[in-house]
C-alpha cells in the first residue's frame, strides 16, 4: 500500500515549505518531496539568501574602502579574504536550510529526498536519493517546483567562463572584467557584488533601459547610481554569441545600427531571467495543462486542469518572488481547509538589493497613464532627512502615487537606504486601500528614514514640511 497523505508538496522552496507548514498547522497529514539534499529550494540554496549574504559582505568591504573617512575613521591596508567571505555565505545558507529542516520535524511533516513525478490518479512516484523508487498517494498534490535560469542559444554555459547566477554566488576569484547579459534584478545584484569587490562590470541589454516594467523615473535613478559606481551599460545591444577559452571569454554583440563588435571578459554572467522548472514531473500524464507562456494553468484557487493537483510559485503566472510564493502556499492550504485564503497580487512588493536599494509596490506612472487613471504625485528626497544625514546615506527619494479623486494609494516607489524594509509600510497601505493622507497623518518616529515616506505622502497634497 502506498503511503497516503492529505497534502503532498513537490518542491521545498519558500512556496512549498511554507504551504506545507500551514497545511500541517490546519490538521492535514502532510509530506514534502525535494530533490536537493537540503530544503529551501533555489531561494535559500542558490538564490535570495546566498546573494544577499554576498551583497552585505561586499557592501561592508566597499564602505571600508570609500565611506569611513567621513566618520573620522581611518584604516590601514584593506585586504579581502574571498574564501572567508564565501565560507560566511555558506554558513548562512546552512543555518537557514537547517532551520527549514527543523520546521518540518516540528510540524510533523514527512520529508522525501528525491525527484517527484506525477503518475495521475492522486499518485506520485519518488525517485529516492538511494536509487529506489516509492509511490505515494495524496488527496491534494501541490506543485511548487520553482524555476531555473533561462538558457540562451549561442551562450554555452560551462560554469567557469560563461556562468549563470548559480555559479556567480560561488566564484573563487574576482574577475577583472565581468560581462553581464541582462539588466534585470539578478544581473544588477550580482554585478554589484563583484563590482564592489573590484570587477569592471559591463551590462549588455537588448531593451532601451533597465527594468522596463518599473516606473521609468526610478529606473533612471538606479541606472545613474550604478553608473556612478562604475557600471557600463550597453542598451539596445543584441548578444550574438560567446566563446569560452582557458583565459576567459569573448562576447559578440551587435549595436542598434547593426555594427558588430566583441567584448573581452574573464567571466560572462548570463542573467536574462528564469523559467518554470516543469520538465520530467509528469504534467502530461496527469493531465495538467500549460498556459501560452509555458506556465502551469491554474484557477483562482490554484487548481490545475487535473483534479486534486494544485500549483503555486514560479511555475504559475505572476512575479517570480519568494514572498509571492509564500503567500500562495498559505492561501492554498487555507482554501483546502475550507477557509478563505486569498492573495492580493496588486500588493506584491518588489525589491532590488543594490545599494542604494530600490523597492516598489502597486502601479507606476506609465501604467496609470496607459489605463487612463488620473493620479497625483508626492515626492520626498532622502537628502534633507536627519537620519539619512547621520548615516551618510542621502541618495534617493520616495514617490507616492494616489488617485486624484479618492486619494487612495495606487503605487509607491522607494530608492534609497533600506528601501527593502521601508516598502513594507507602503505594501500595507496598498493592501488596505489607505489614502496618502492616512500615511501623512500617521506617526513616523524621529529621526528615522521612514519620515521620508511621511513627507512624500504629505507632498501628494502639497503640504510637505521639510521640502
Amino acid at each position: 500500500m502506498a503511503e497516503q497523505y492529505d497534502v503532498l508538496v513537490i518542491g521545498s522552496g519558500p512556496g512549498g515549505y511554507v504551504g506545507a507548514i500551514r497545511a500541517a498547522q490546519l490538521g492535514f497529514k502532510t509530506g514534502i518531496i525535494e530533490k536537493r539534499k537540503t530544503l529551501g529550494g533555489t531561494c535559500l540554496n542558490v538564490g535570495c539568501i546566498p546573494s544577499k549574504a554576498l551583497l552585505d559582505s561586499s557592501e561592508e568591504y566597499h564602505k571600508v574602502l570609500h565611506k569611513t573617512d567621513v566618520h573620522g575613521i581611518g584604516v590601514g591596508k584593506v585586504t579581502l579574504d574571498l574564501n572567508k567571505l564565501m565560507e560566511r555565505k555558506n554558513t548562512i545558507v546552512k543555518e537557514v536550510t537547517d532551520g527549514v529542516d527543523y520546521l518540518m520535524k516540528k510540524n510533523k511533516i514527512t520529508r522525501y529526498e528525491g525527484f517527484g513525478k506525477l503518475l495521475g490518479g492522486g499518485q506520485v512516484e519518488v525517485a529516492l536519493a538511494d536509487g529506489k523508487k516509492e509511490v505515494l498517494s495524496a488527496k491534494h498534490i501541490v506543485l511548487a517546483t520553482g524555476s531555473v535560469p533561462i538558457d540562451i542559444p549561442g551562450l554555452p554555459v560551462d560554469g567557469k567562463s560563461i556562468i549563470t547566477s548559480d555559479h556567480a554566488i560561488d566564484l573563487r576569484s574576482i574577475p577583472k572584467k565581468l560581462v553581464v547579459i541582462g539588466a534585470g534584478v539578478i544581473g544588477l545584484e550580482l554585478g554589484s557584488v563583484w563590482g564592489r569587490l573590484g570587477a569592471e562590470v559591463t551590462v549588455v541589454e537588448l531593451l532601451p533601459g533597465l527594468l522596463p516594467t518599473v516606473d521609468r523615473s526610478f529606473g533612471s535613478l538606479l541606472q545613474r547610481s550604478l553608473e556612478s559606481q562604475g557600471f557600463n551599460f550597453l542598451f539596445e545591444h543584441k548578444v550574438l554569441g560567446a566563446t569560452a577559452s582557458k583565459s576567459g571569454a569573448k562576447v559578440k554583440i551587435a549595436a542598434p545600427d547593426g555594427k558588430e563588435s566583441e567584448l573581452d571578459a574573464d567571466v560572462v554572467l548570463v542573467a536574462v531571467g528564469r523559467r518554470p522548472f516543469i520538465e520530467g514531473i509528469g504534467l502530461e500524464a496527469a493531465g495538467v495543462q500549460l498556459t501560452e507562456r509555458k506556465r502551469i494553468k491554474v484557477d483562482s484557487h490554484f487548481q490545475t486542469s487535473a483534479a486534486g493537483i494544485y500549483a503555486i510559485g514560479d511555475v504559475i503566472d505572476g512575479p517570480m518572488l519568494a514572498h509571492k510564493a509564500e503567500e500562495e502556499g498559505v492561501a492554498l492550504a487555507e482554501l483546502l481547509a475550507g477557509q478563505s485564503g486569498h492573495v492580493n497580487y496588486a500588493a506584491v512588493p518588489s525589491i532590488i538589493y543594490t545599494w542604494p536599494e530600490m523597492a516598489w509596490v502597486g502601479k507606476g506612472e506609465e501604467e496609470l497613464k496607459a489605463a487612463g487613471v488620473e493620479y497625483k504625485v508626492g515626492k520626498s528626497l532622502f537628502k534633507p532627512n536627519a537620519r539619512a544625514k547621520a548615516m551618510n546615506e542621502a541618495e534617493g527619494q520616495v514617490k507616492i502615487l494616489a488617485d486624484k479623486k479618492t486619494d487612495k494609494v495606487l503605487g509607491a516607489f522607494v530608492f534609497g537606504p533600506r528601501a527593502s524594509d521601508m516598502i513594507a509600510e507602503l505594501a500595507v497601505a496598498v493592501e488596505f486601500g489607505a489614502s496618502s493622507e492616512d500615511i501623512a497623518r500617521s506617526f513616523h518616529a524621529h529621526p528615522t528614514l521612514s519620515e521620508v515616506v511621511k513627507e512624500a505622502a504629505m507632498a501628494v497634497d502639497k503640504w510637505a514640511i521639510h521640502a
